[in-house]
Order: structure tokens, then sequence, then C-alpha cells
């Protein structure tokens, strides 16, 4: 991650000498899609500032690098960001050429998968799916993160039956970054058994401090299972994240000739920032189009299909969550979504 042409080219130099693939970001924010899952991270000293104020999250193999003299000042942040040595060049070209040819994984970061769900438009029941995908990992055994980062989208709380459940909210997180101790994190959220929730003060719309997703998708990969973000339609720079972290994204369609036209807007959006992207649809069909049709018009794969459950939307209503039985369509979905997500699952087309 560096802007310094010079230092770019010495850069690109070491990777081929050391017979590695080097992807390379000008700052930050082109970093954030790689940047828990690279095997290991080079900022150039001249990015070193732009990190700090970024807030990326903690993680394992992390080398700030630069020229002799040029780059003192810079070095003098490295634990700051969290960077476990310093290199200085031309002396330390040796050392990172061994370390280029080191074969480690990224490091404790975690093995939390994420799955991120997002309606192809308003109302098309993201959150209701969001909400039974976490109720049933929970339910197959994975301690599971549900995040609400939709602020115009009613709270998860209340999906759930969790409005009167204690624990930190969005507003609460404001100051956090990748500094916080996982468990600390998730052991303030509201959380009943192994699932913990995150989401919004019915009093307050504020918008998702990115630092504070960060920090949540950082202390989740290391402490949670499965991390379901339930994102808004209109993507803030806190949702563009968990995108970059997800391993899949669930675009929900209503079985409708408008929405289908509303979410290719949207599936065009989130490809920016996720290439896994699979439809939903939900029915019914007033004019009869198939799931099938939905899917290739959008030109994405068919994860599943929803039918209309009016138990389902009766157990929201007394307080209960969706899939909290794991009968019906729906749990049913959920649950091969699930072992899809921590392959488990069968490989079987979707009928």
């Amino acid at each position: 991650m560096t802007a310094d042409p010079d230092l770019l080219d010495e850069l690109l130099r070491l990777a081929a000498v050391s017979g590695v693939e080097a992807e390379v970001s000008p700052d930050p924010a082109g970093a954030r899609a790689r940047w828990s899952t690279a095997p290991i991270v080079l900022i150039g000293a001249d990015q070193a500032v732009a990190c700090l104020r970024a807030r990326l999250p903690r993680r394992h193999r992390v080398i700030l690098i630069g020229f002799a003299g040029a780059a003192d000042p810079a070095f003098n942040v490295a634990d700051l960001l969290g960077a476990e040595n310093v290199a200085v060049l031309p002396d330390a070209e040796p050392w990172v050429v061994d370390q280029l040819t080191t074969d480690e994984p990224p490091g404790p970061a975690g093995d939390g998968r994420t799955l991120a769900v997002i309606g192809g438009r308003g109302g098309a029941g993201a959150s209701i799916l969001a909400a039974g995908l976490a109720t049933t990992a929970v339910r197959t055994g994975h301690r599971t993160l549900l995040i609400d980062a939709d602020p115009l989208g009613g709270g998860l709380d209340l999906v759930l039956g969790w409005e009167q459940v204690g624990g930190l909210r969005w507003p609460a997180l404001a100051g956090a970054d990748g500094r916080v101790d996982p468990p600390t994190l998730l052991s303030a959220l509201p959380h009943r058994g192994h699932l913990v929730l995150l989401s919004f003060d019915r009093d307050e719309l504020p918008g998702v401090p990115i630092e504070a997703m960060a920090a949540t998708l950082d202390a989740a990969r290391r402490g949670r299972d499965v991390i379901v973000a339930d994102l808004p339609r209109q993507l803030d720079d806190a949702a563009v994240l968990a995108l970059q972290a997800a391993e899949r994204t669930l675009l929900v369609v209503p079985a409708e000739l408008r929405a289908t036209a509303s979410a290719a807007r949207t599936a065009a959006t989130v490809a920016a920032h996720c290439e896994n992207i699979a439809v939903v649809v939900r029915g019914p069909a007033p004019g009869k189009l198939r799931a099938r049709e939905i899917a290739r018009a959008l030109g994405l794969p068919l994860a599943g299909t929803l039918r209309p459950e009016t138990a389902v939307c009766q157990g929201i209503e007394r307080g209960t969550a969706p899939t909290a039985d794991g009968k019906g369509a729906l749990a049913v979905l959920c649950r091969r979504l699930v072992e899809d997500l921590m392959g488990t699952g069968s490989k079987a087309a979707v009928a």
C-alpha cells in the first residue's frame, strides 16, 4: 500500500525476486477488500497517517516499510497501526524477501465467515431473512453475530423480539477501533446464548461509524463462527466495508417486474465490492414471474426462493424470532444457506 512511485518500484522488484504476486493499492480505501485475507501487508511509510485515519482493524503480518531517513517520522506510529515490524530499505531487503517467501496464514483473525443480506428494493424482506439466517446458524451449533447496519430498516431487535434485551447499540460504539478486545466487545452487545446482536437505538437514526464496523467485524471474525450483516440499499462506508468482508451476498428480490428492475441497479452497486452475489426470490409472483427468470434477468445465480409464511409474520408480532422452531420453508432455506456458507452443505442445484 503506497502512492510513492519509487517505493512501489522497489517493492514490486522485491516481490518479483520472491516469486510472489503483489496486489497494489495507493491508499487504505483501495486496500480494504483484501486487508483481512492477504497473507501479508506492506504499508508504505507515506500511507502511515492515512491508515491511522482509516482505522483499519488489527491483523497479523503487517509491515511498515520505507527508505532510510525520509520515513523515520512515520515509523513512530508503527505500534498504533498494529505493525509487527518496521523495515528500513535498502538494509532490510533480504529480510523482506524472506518474509514474502514465508508461507503463513494472515494470522489469528479467526475463521468467522460473513454473509451479507440486502434488499433488491425497499420492503423486500431482507431483514427477516437475515434474522432467520442468524437464528438458524445458532440452532445448528454456530456462534453467531447479527449486524443491523440499515438505519431505516425498522430494527432487527424487533424482528428477534429483543427490544428489551440490554447491551450496547451502534451509538455507544462510535469511538471503537481495531484495538478493542474482541471478547469484551462481543460480551457488551445484546446476546442470548450464542447469538449476539448489534443494532440501533429506538431514539436515534445515526449512520454506522466505519471505525465501529471495522472493529466489530474484526472482533466477530475472531470470536464468532458466522456473521450475518443486514445492509442498506443506499451503501455507506460501513456497508461497503461489510460487503468487502463478506464471503457471499444474498440479494432478496420480490417476484415482481419493478422489483427486478430496482434489484438490477442494487446488484450493480454491490458487485463493485463483493463478487459472490446470489439471488433469493420472494413470492408471491402476481405476474407469474419465475424465480429462475428473475435470476437470469439479473445475471446472477439463484440461491433459493421464499414463499409467504403467515406463521413467521405472526411470530414476529408476538416476539418470536424467524426460524426459532426450525420449521417451515424459511427455516429450510436458511439451514441450506448456512450449510453452504460453512462448507457443510450439499452441492445440489436449487429447485
